[in-house]
């Protein structure tokens, strides 16, 4: 089993505030490396993150996490929106909702947000298993009568 750095899940919460959740793709570098794709990075010696995605109702992406070039951690996730939601006011409120839970992102489980988060009238719930070295969980977002509009699920740990 590959050893976790001490700090690892510090700079994970860090990155994932300076990018999607704080910034949304504000953050979004100007030439990704994949054609189509939203590439979002911070950097903070010795770890760079990068988090590529493709879509946006459905989308689908990866994290990584290098130190000293070499990139030691990684999560994929992929999810979305409900496909009958078609409503871009909706849209935006669901995903607004997520980036405020995303800010909430513990260092205990820093893979995306809190167990609950609770914000005019939406629910976010995060289910996950394992630890930073290996995880993996499904968060959701309901109304609070129950009805399901987001759901993701993502994977990942240290590599070896």
């Amino acid at each position: 089993m590959p050893s976790i750095p001490h700090d690892l899940a510090a700079f994970l919460v860090e990155a994932k505030r300076r990018t999607y959740a704080g910034l949304d793709d504000d953050a979004t570098v100007a030439t990704p490396l994949l054609a189509g794709s939203k590439q979002l990075e911070h950097r903070a010696a010795p770890y760079a993150y990068r988090d590529i995605y493709f879509g946006m109702g459905f989308f689908v992406g990866q994290e990584t996490v290098s130190r000293d070039e070499r990139v030691i951690w990684s999560m994929s996730y992929s999810g979305g929106v409900r496909g009958d939601i078609a409503d871009r006011d909706t849209f935006l409120s669901i995903y607004q909702f997520l980036r405020q839970a995303l800010l909430a992102v513990p260092a205990e489980e820093p893979y995306r947000g809190p167990r609950r988060f609770e914000q005019d009238g939406m629910v976010y719930r995060n289910e996950a298993e394992g630890a930073l070295d290996r995880f993996h969980g499904v968060e959701t977002i309901a109304g609070q009568d129950g009805t399901s509009f987001y759901q993701l699920r993502y994977g990942g740990g240290m590599l070896r």
